[in-house]
C-alpha cells in the first residue's frame, strides 16, 4: 500500500511539474494546483491513518497525531485562496498582453506584432 501511495504522489508531481512547464497560463495555474494537491498528500500521508485511536491523550492507548490533518485542512484553504489570486493575475495578464502566455509573447511571432498602448 504505501508503494501505491508513494507512486500516485509521485506522478501528480510529475504531471503538475509537466504542466507547470508548459507555456501557457492555464496549465501553469493547473501544474501549481496538482503540486498543491501532492504536497497535501504527502503531508497526510506523514501522519499515518489510525483507527480507534483518540486524537487527544486520555490515558492509556494508542493516539493519533493531529497535526497533520490540521496542515492539510490550512494548506487546502490558502490552496484556494492562492489560486484563485494566481487565476485572476492571468486573465489580467491575457487582458493587458493579448496573449495567454506567460512571457506575453507568443512562440513564433517577432517583432513585426504592434504592441498595445
Amino acid at each position: 500500500m504505501e508503494f501505491l501511495l508513494a507512486s500516485g504522489i509521485g506522478w501528480i508531481t510529475c504531471c503538475g511539474l509537466w504542466l507547470l512547464l508548459r507555456g501557457r497560463s492555464f496549465t501553469v495555474v493547473l501544474g501549481l494546483t496538482l503540486l498543491g494537491y501532492a504536497v497535501n498528500l504527502f503531508i497526510f500521508a506523514s501522519g499515518r491513518l489510525w483507527r480507534d485511536a483518540a486524537p487527544i491523550l486520555q490515558g492509556a492507548g494508542s493516539v493519533a497525531d493531529p497535526l497533520p490533518q490540521a496542515l492539510v485542512l490550512t494548506a487546502i484553504v490558502i490552496g484556494f485562496a492562492t489560486t484563485g489570486f494566481v487565476i485572476e493575475l492571468a486573465l489580467r495578464s491575457r487582458h493587458d498582453n493579448g496573449s495567454d502566455h506567460v512571457d506575453g509573447r507568443e512562440p513564433g511571432v517577432g517583432a513585426e506584432r504592434k504592441e498595445r498602448p
